[in-house]
């Protein structure tokens, strides 16, 4: 997708559909609230061009329009415009309006367009409450993941050749030039980069084994000029990782430990921020087999390794100076002669004993070596991100990534800018309480704590391979796959907690 900026009248912008914004700026009063009474509305198009709001009036009058979100109008041949067509997208009430909002809306714009034959799609920048900069990154990040399919192998995908496909998107703005391409850029790389992330998490196992995904990781470091080392079962069993080839030993694919380095010049020494994601491309859950139903699902089990790639692949075109390690823990867990089995015992690479319960808890196994790895490699901060248990779900449904965390300052500044990019999450909490629950009568640890908790206890575990390290977990399982399309996003892989990371990984050492 080209992306243009014109700093022109909107009205003047020659394009197959121009977008425009609709708000609502009517507010209940409490005495309203408290009657029940029926929430008013008072829609207006959030732009100062005329021709637009003329365009614009009689529907809003009708009530055809009212700028609830995300609904839809599309006008033919407006009277007073260059475009062939003029789509307006309802953004909620103007007050709560916000850059989710706006990313959700150009996300919209792109399906319902690109679905209908558009190829040249121009949006309008929403006057008020955001600055220029910040909606035009917004608009073109929601352009990108709504213009991501998961469809890849139909035979008959239309878009083999961009025949549906957006291919240009102009942002129309009046602020400063400078700002506003900066921050279109930004927002393209960033972009690029979470469909990056997405492409990989939605491939099938039998095309996305651990050794490609290494290849990926590889190639993507020589584009972008990152350091990959991708190390095999030897350097595994070298370094001691006996939690990680716990888990490889039962597949006939060959275990993938990826690194990737960015150290800038000029960059201080420390701090070193440490990115650890889980890799299982593909997860049957070993001896203790997962039900056959929804089991396919289970490629995707992949993609907190996937997200750390992409974060990679955008810190190193942004370039902030700051030196950033990302670590891929890449296996598949399958059941065969040589699997693990319930009852064994593992030594995992910082020397602790795990006791094996369950072999479907494998993802925590192959981040506590990542983790303590990291450190080993001199990380002094740690985040690591994994579709690692259902409890998650059970806690938080599939509206929230799942935090935790071993440090309230590292923690709140991660807070800051997950709210910023607009991702939800929620931190829970990863006492003492739970890692009681991860006792081993026989090892130090066990690999489960029982059904109660256990996105919690699962984190607990965790902690103890971070030590002291500052350090936070996302566990994205219930985040990481839309289980239903949406008007801004298809239904398949997210891509969720990409640009979180990205954003703080730029900001990380900035005090």
């Amino acid at each position: 997708m080209k992306i243009n900026l014109a700093l022109t009248a909107p009205d003047q912008v020659e394009t197959e559909a121009l977008v425009a914004v609709v708000l609502d700026r009517a507010e209940k009063d409490r005495a309203e609230k408290d009657r029940g009474e029926k929430d008013k509305t008072e829609a207006f198009v959030a732009t100062s061009d005329k021709n637009i709001q003329e365009a614009a009036a009689e529907v809003i009058s009708s009530g055809e329009t009212t700028g609830k979100n995300l609904e839809s109008t599309l006008l033919h041949r407006p009277a007073g415009l260059k475009a062939k067509r003029l789509l307006l997208l309802g953004g909620g009430k103007a007050k709560k309006f916000s850059a989710a909002d706006l990313r959700k809306i150009a996300g919209a714009a792109v399906r319902s367009l690109k679905a209908k034959g558009v190829r040249n799609i121009a949006v309008v920048l929403p006057e008020g409450g955001l600055s220029g900069a910040d909606a035009a990154k917004a608009v073109v990040e929601g352009a990108f993941i709504g213009g991501f399919d998961s469809d890849t192998y139909k035979s008959e995908r239309k878009d083999k050749n961009k025949s549906q496909s957006i291919e240009t998107l102009t942002i129309v703005g009046s602020s400063d030039q400078s700002a506003l391409q900066k921050a279109i850029d930004e927002a393209q790389i960033i972009g690029d980069s979470l469909n990056f992330t997405r492409s990989l998490v939605n491939e099938p196992s039998n095309r996305m084994t651990p050794t490609v995904l290494a290849d990926h990781a590889k190639k993507m470091s020589q584009e972008v000029g990152l350091k990959c080392e991708v190390y095999g079962a030897d350097k595994i069993k070298e370094l001691k990782m006996g939690a990680f080839w716990g888990v490889a030993q039962g597949s006939d694919e060959p275990p993938a430990l990826i690194v990737m380095r960015y150290e800038p010049a000029g960059a201080p020494e420390k701090p070193v921020l440490g990115l650890v994601g889980k890799g299982i491309t593909f997860d049957t859950g070993g001896i203790s087999i997962k039900p056959a139903d929804g089991m396919e699902k289970m490629k995707y089990d992949m993609a907190g390794g996937a997200t750390m790639i992409g974060v990679m692949r955008a810190i190193a075109l942004l370039k902030p100076k700051v030196k950033v390690i990302g670590i891929v823990c890449a296996t598949e867990n399958m059941p065969s002669g040589k699997a693990q089995k319930p009852g064994d015992i593992q030594t995992a690479m910082s020397g602790k004993t795990i006791e094996i319960i369950n072999t479907d808890a494998e993802g925590r196994l192959v981040l506590a070596d990542g983790l303590c790895y990291a450190r080993q490699l001199g990380c002094t901060h740690l985040i690591d991100a994994a579709t690692l248990t259902g409890a998650v779900v059970v806690a938080l449904g599939y509206a929230n990534v799942g935090v935790f965390s071993n440090d309230d300052s590292f923690y709140g500044r991660f807070a800051q800018t997950s709210t910023k990019a607009g991702e939800n999450m929620w931190r829970l909490p990863v006492t003492d309480d739970y890692l009681d629950l991860m006792r081993s009568s026989i090892a130090d640890l066990q690999n489960t704590g029982g059904r109660w908790g256990g996105a919690s206890s699962a984190a607990a575990f965790l902690r103890e391979f971070a030590e002291d390290t500052p350090w936070i977990h996302l566990d994205i399982a219930g985040t990481a796959w839309m289980e239903d399309q949406k008007p801004w996003i298809a239904k398949g892989p997210s891509g969720v907690a990409v640009r979180s990371l990205i954003e703080f990984a730029c900001n990380f050492g900035q005090e």
